[in-house]
């Protein structure tokens, strides 16, 4: 697989900020929910793919030959790893989505027409 390039995380980056952008104008419940699904699929969703880069960091950065040393580094080694967990924790998210889903699903559509019209 091709390394990743910068351009291509910085299109990812403002992929999401188009989406936050979006979902900012109020847009239909399903389609925003439809949105933001893939972003918090239990097992491929931007918590699990972030965790799993940054534990993937630390140790190509732990790894390599050059690394500098000392307690500071391996702490700041650790403090990457407690992210990565952290980050991937989140992957409970993926539930809320499927509770939201299911909850729309099961509200009636707003009236149509003003108050004196229904």
């Amino acid at each position: 697989m091709p390394a990743p390039t910068l351009d291509d995380i910085r299109n990812a980056t403002e992929t999401l900020s188009r989406l936050t952008e979006y979902l900012r104008d109020n847009p239909e419940p399903a389609e925003a929910l439809a949105l933001v699904e893939p972003l918090l699929d239990e097992y491929t969703g931007v918590p699990i793919q972030l965790g799993d880069a940054l534990r993937a960091l630390a140790r190509a950065l732990q790894d390599h030959p050059g690394r500098p040393r000392g307690p500071e580094v391996s702490l700041l080694f650790a403090e990457l790893r407690t992210a990565a967990w952290e980050q991937t924790d989140q992957f409970a998210l993926h539930y809320v989505i499927d509770d939201l889903r299911a909850l729309y699903a099961k509200t009636p559509p707003p009236a149509q027409g003003c108050g004196r019209c229904r």
